[in-house]
């Protein structure tokens, strides 16, 4: 491997605690900024360990980091008030920010293949389970997340927490984002698989 490619995930480091550093300031919604920023908390370290206890691969770290800064720029303005997600809106005429849509569906799609990788090292069963075992971590995470939001919600002062949940007057938020993610999951392990097999 050159060294440009082994110093990858160290630049990928850098370059993601400086774009947190630009959206950790000022945000719109100090407290649920905290809160999206409890997931940093424990998982850019664990990140940091898993390169030094069982490294994975460029991609992997790749396809965290982008997921990584979608998560954290949304933080600074809150899912429903990213201002990307208004643009779109309004250049496809849609009635709401669908920006948290869009993560939560990359989220399963982008984690698939850092979920597969883990379990090929750690699992010595047939595609099906390991697929099976990759898609059932990404959708527990994903409820437990959203759980998460919910007692979120229900703490904070009422325009915090509505601000916080962005259902942005959809009373299937919830279900809709969990599907979502359930669907980039399937696509990616099924995207994984094929590329496995070429």
């Amino acid at each position: 491997m050159s060294k440009s490619l082994s110093d990858l995930p160290h630049i990928l480091f850098w370059v993601f605690v400086g774009i947190w550093i630009f959206f950790a300031i000022d945000p719109l919604h100090p407290f649920p900024w905290l809160y999206e920023n409890f997931i940093v908390f424990i998982f850019v370290p664990a990140v940091v360990w898993s390169y030094y206890r069982f490294r994975l691969s460029n991609t992997a770290y790749v396809l965290i980091f982008i997921f990584a800064v979608l998560h954290v720029a949304a933080s600074h303005y809150t899912y429903g008030s990213t201002p990307w997600g208004n643009w779109f809106s309004q250049l496809f005429e849609w009635d709401r920010n669908h920006y948290d849509r869009m993560v939560h569906f990359l989220y399963g799609l982008l984690m698939a293949g850092v979920a597969r990788e883990l379990f090929d090292r750690e699992l010595t069963g047939s595609v099906l389970v390991r697929n099976a075992a990759a898609f059932g971590v990404i959708v527990s995470l994903g409820t437990l997340y959203e759980v998460g939001e919910f007692v979120a919600g229900v703490l904070l002062e009422p325009e915090e927490g509505l601000a916080f949940l962005g259902f942005q007057g959809d009373i299937w938020d919830t279900q809709k984002d969990m599907a979502l993610q359930a669907l980039g999951a399937m696509l990616g392990l099924t995207a994984y698989s094929f590329y496995e097999r070429k």
